[in-house]
């Protein structure tokens, strides 16, 4: 099932909603790198994102050292940019 990409007016109200998501050079994602006080604050934050993209089937790439998430969202079936992914940007900024 191929998902709509969102269009150039559309991902342009979302960075303008989320400057502190970057655009990954490809066009196809979007990054955002957080920092946290410790561990036990990076791995709740984690989870909370994690039950949020469970309920909404749409999961998130992410790599964890200690106090560090990196994030990327993409929709592999819009191949770049989606409607989930600003719903999820929107549902991560509601959990900081």
């Amino acid at each position: 099932m191929t998902i709509p990409r969102l269009t150039q007016a559309e991902l342009d109200a979302l960075l303008a909603q989320a400057p502190e998501w970057q655009l990954r050079a490809d066009g196809k994602a979007l990054e955002r790198k957080f920092v946290f006080a410790d561990f036990n604050e990076a791995f709740g934050f984690m989870t909370r994102v994690a039950l949020y993209a469970e309920k909404a089937d749409h999961h998130p790439e992410w790599f964890n050292v200690y106090n560090r998430v990196e994030i990327t969202l993409t929709t592999h079936d819009a191949d770049g940019l989606s409607a989930r992914d600003a719903a999820m940007v929107r549902a991560i900024a509601g959990m900081l």
